[in-house]
């Protein structure tokens, strides 16, 4: 019997690029595959091929046995192929089944739109596929993880068979990942077929039946979670052994660095974001700042960096109050920041990459004499960061906004951690980065926290929460719900507290008691 899905010798080239050479692929009915490979490995570029979104140089698809061309997604829909995008394509203020119905209306006689009908259809694939929703809710008032449950009906009510899930648990805690991993299990149990990208091992072993890996364009390997554990898959996607766990030396923390209070900051809509926040860091010490994404993390680290205007309240740096100051005012009192959108706020992408490791003291002695940059120590400084943090780089002339995004991060890093300083602000430091990259800039922050740097890590990652921090900060709608020493954090108690369960309810969870009632 022919697999559902076959992709065969499919190659992708780009001006100056093979983003993809010669991948053979296949996807049983009923199975969980899941596509593993470090960032610019050609992963991405593969499922966008098999939606639709480009034209492979050289291959072919065949779905059922049959050869198909795939032009667009609407291509891809007819044959029966859905992808579940990391970032949800829904309609804020659309009822769930407006959303679903968009593009494959339901219509009465007359040209009215029957809701109804579309509904109706909805509470079934819920039923069948164990997808609870209420059609008549507003997406914006749902959690992420039923908006996500949203996005997977779209497909099936579109009788999608071959479902594609891009990095389908980055916004989501412990217990909604477990939740969609329970769905994709059920979508699997009832006939349906699933490629499952991701960069997170663990979840790969828990949930897949198959994996392949690739790397650098190419298929390097594939295997089962039976015969394969964490080390093993890094090392394939990487190429050489890599070091998952890092020792964090005891804690010595020392006089506060960083120090927020009462912080009250508006976001871009001018709703409240950060709402009377409180917290210190001090010397030698990372605290974590945990929830999912949307919180208020990212304009909490954009006011302490003065990317964003602060309401009221204080933040001092060393002693110094710094509310309200500019950026490069931070900054020369010792502040680094990788910010968590690198090409809005950490690169100047049309600049070539030496410049780009000196954006910060491009003004400043070696680099400049006077009003005169020193061009030769802007080249051996770009040299030796290249060198030392693995920037793959045909050279540093290159424009920055040429490479792939996680050696961009790895430009920003290198800037921001090659300098002295008293406090980094690192917000999704490793976003976009491969196991290997990690590892490093995980051991670079550890080695800046061990030198007496205070560190203020911003991630939705909760491994890398757990693994870097000295005390853990959980924000939940703007508010810092609880701050956890990291001997006495789980990932099933954060999670608790991502999703707005207050510390002691989520305690009394933890250890099976029933919450007293309120009074």
């Amino acid at each position: 019997m022919a697999p559902i899905l076959e992709l065969r010798g499919i190659t992708k080239q780009f001006p100056g690029v093979l983003a993809n050479d010669h991948i053979d692929l296949t996807l049983e009915q009923g199975e969980i595959h899941a596509l593993l490979g470090e960032n610019g490995a050609g992963k991405t570029t593969l499922m966008n091929i098999l939606y639709g979104l480009y034209q492979p140089t050289e291959g072919e698809i065949f779905v059922r046995g049959e050869r198909i061309t795939v032009h667009s997604p609407s291509d891809a829909i007819k044959a029966g192929i859905g992808m579940v995008h990391q970032h949800f394509m829904l309609v804020p203020v659309f009822t769930v089944t407006e959303n679903v119905m968009l593009g494959e209306e339901e219509v009465k006689p007359g040209g009215f739109l029957d809701r109804q009908k579309a509904a109706k259809k909805i509470r079934q694939i819920s039923e069948q596929y164990g997808l609870e929703v209420d059609p008549s809710s507003y997406v914006r008032d749902l959690p992420v993880g039923v908006q996500q449950r949203v996005e997977i009906i779209k497909l099936l009510y579109r009788e999608a068979d071959i479902l594609i899930f891009d990095e389908p648990t980055a916004v989501l805690t412990p217990q909604e990942a477990d939740e969609l991993f329970k769905i994709m299990r059920s979508l699997a149990e009832k006939g349906k077929s699933i490629i499952f990208i991701t960069h997170k091992l663990r979840e790969v072993l828990d949930v897949s039946d198959r994996i392949t890996v690739i790397r650098r364009g190419k298929v390097v390997g594939g295997t089962t979670p039976a015969e394969a554990d964490q080390n093993l898959l890094a090392s394939m996607m990487v190429g050489r052994e890599v070091d998952l766990v890092l020792e964090r030396t005891p804690l010595e923390a020392g006089e506060a660095v960083l120090e927020a209070m009462d912080l009250l900051v508006a976001d871009d809509r001018k709703q409240v974001a950060v709402d009377g926040v409180s917290f210190v860091v001090r010397k030698g010490e990372v605290l974590g700042v945990a929830g999912v994404q949307g919180n208020g993390q990212t304009e909490l680290a954009e006011a302490v960096t003065g990317l964003r205007k602060v309401t009221s309240g204080s933040i001092r740096l060393m002693g110094n109050e710094i509310t309200g100051l500019t950026p490069r005012k931070i900054t020369e009192l010792g502040s680094a920041h990788v910010p968590e959108d690198r090409q809005a706020d950490g690169l100047v992408l049309a600049f070539p990459v030496k410049d780009n490791l000196v954006l910060n003291t491009y003004y400043k002695e070696p680099y400049a004499r006077g009003a005169v940059i020193q061009w030769d120590r802007v080249v051996e400084n770009a040299k030796a960061l290249i060198r030392e943090y693995d920037i793959r780089t045909p050279g540093y002339d290159t424009h920055v906004g040429n490479l792939s995004g996680g050696n961009q991060q790895k430009v920003i890093v290198a800037r921001e951690l090659s300098r002295p300083i008293h406090l980094l602000v690192a917000s999704q430091p490793t976003r976009g980065l491969d196991v290997g990259s990690i590892e490093y800039i995980h051991s670079q922050i550890l080695k800046k926290r061990d030198s007496g740097v205070a560190v203020l890590l911003v991630s939705t990652e909760l491994d890398e929460i757990l693994q870097l921090s000295d005390r853990i900060a959980v924000m939940y709608r703007g508010k810092i719900v609880a701050t956890v020493p990291s001997e006495e954090a789980t990932k099933e108690y954060l999670g608790l507290l991502m999703a707005g369960i207050p510390p002691e309810e989520a305690r009394q969870k933890m250890s099976g008691k029933p919450a007293q009632a309120a009074a």
